[in-house]
């Protein structure tokens, strides 16, 4: 009879984090640009805090 070993393997992370910093450069661009977008930076919250979730293996 043959035994299983298992090993616990982390998930890759690093693509999520890669997608968190992009959201986060969207999200700075846009609480600094005066002209009209600053009211709207809220929409790229979900995409920001999902990444960063995932990135911690929140999710």
């Amino acid at each position: 009879m043959e035994t299983i070993h298992t090993v616990d393997e982390k998930p890759r992370t690093s693509k999520y984090w890669l997608w968190f910093f992009i959201w986060l450069v969207i999200l700075i661009i846009m609480l600094l640009d005066v002209g009209g977008s600053r009211k709207f930076f809220w929409m790229a919250l979900p995409g920001t805090l999902t990444y960063f979730a995932k990135g911690m293996n929140i999710m």
